[in-house]
């Protein structure tokens, strides 16, 4: 994936991890921190998803921090 920051295989600062992810659409593949709500299992994050408001369940990766000094996730998949 360009612009994808692979995780270091000798931390555990950027994991895979299920998530709540609010996006405008779902063609985005990076999201800002702020609209990541991280949930304990892909269930929980079905259960809680909102399609009409946005809200998509997903699996991601991170957080990575960007040039810029933002704090990423990056989408692994989405799920339904």
């Amino acid at each position: 994936m360009k612009g994808f920051v692979p995780p270091d295989p000798e931390t555990s600062v950027s994991t895979y991890q299920f998530a709540v992810v609010y996006v405008p659409r779902r063609s985005r593949n990076r999201f800002s921190a702020n609209c990541v709500q991280l949930k304990d299992s892909a269930e929980l994050a079905l259960a809680e998803a909102d399609p009409e408001k946005k809200y998509f369940a997903a699996r991601v990766m991170g957080p990575s921090k960007s040039s810029e000094g933002q704090y990423l996730y990056y989408l692994a998949e989405w799920l339904e």
